[in-house]
């Protein structure tokens, strides 16, 4: 199975989802978010391939997002508006990205990764 993991390395979230992939012996593709953020293209199939809300992949936590208001933004965009937006800075996007063949996962869960990932 082919697994990609975007994270940033500053991040404590991104550094525990890698240091449990290591524990269970995962074999994974380390994907630096800021310097290789995904674009809109790969960011609507990660959509589609996760089933979530678009919502769900914005790092409602990160300071762009607050500089940038999109609380109050995001209500009143179109799907095409939010996967541009998204695709402008990784920094917007929730991090780590746990992306399989067969499933996306916005955020470290350790149920949902666990069930993906069939250990």
């Amino acid at each position: 199975m082919n697994i990609q993991v975007y994270c940033y390395d500053r991040c404590t979230t991104c550094k525990k989802a890698l240091q449990w992939l290591d524990a269970h012996g995962v074999s994974y593709t380390k994907i630096d978010i800021k310097a290789q953020h995904p674009d809109a293209e790969a960011l609507r199939a990660m959509r589609q391939k996760s089933g979530l809300p678009l919502r769900r992949f914005f790092n409602t936590s990160g300071m762009l997002y607050r500089e940038m208001n999109l609380a109050q933004k995001l209500p009143g965009m179109s799907e095409d508006e939010m996967i541009a937006l998204l695709a402008t800075d990784g920094m917007l996007v929730k991090r780590p990205l746990l992306v399989t063949d067969k499933a996306v996962f916005p955020g470290f869960k350790e149920a949902d990764w666990k069930s993906a990932l069939g250990i």
